[in-house]
């Protein structure tokens, strides 16, 4: 298994998902997600695996608001922003190769065992 935890350093749901994986013993990476980012790589391949780029924006956090994205009619300019302001993320994205969720999901995260 090669996990990655895209996280922010506040986030109670990333701190869980990280105890998660230290109490079973299975190493994984932490990325400071509003710190460095995600790579359009990383993005693609996190969105084809969630169905969707929806499932990734946190609606509720303050950078969503001060951009004006839900204004936004095009979803490309809407992806543009969230790539650029990585604090738009809804957390914590995890990532299993070509695998991944949002959020808290350990009954998932336990089929990957």
């Amino acid at each position: 298994m090669n996990i990655q935890i895209f996280g922010k350093t506040k986030c109670f749901d990333t701190k869980k998902a990280e105890r998660f994986f230290k109490e079973r013993g299975i190493k994984y990476q932490f990325i400071d997600i509003v710190r460095f980012g995600m790579s359009r790589g990383e993005y693609n391949s996190v969105k084809s695996a969630i169905g969707g780029m929806r499932q990734l924006i946190d609606e509720s956090s303050k950078a969503y608001e001060q951009h004006y994205c839900a204004y936004l009619a095009d979803e490309s300019a809407v992806e543009e922003k969230l790539l650029e302001n990585p604090a738009m993320f809804r957390t914590p994205i995890v990532r299993n190769g070509k695998k991944a969720t949002v959020g808290y999901c350990p009954e998932v995260w336990k089929t990957w065992e």
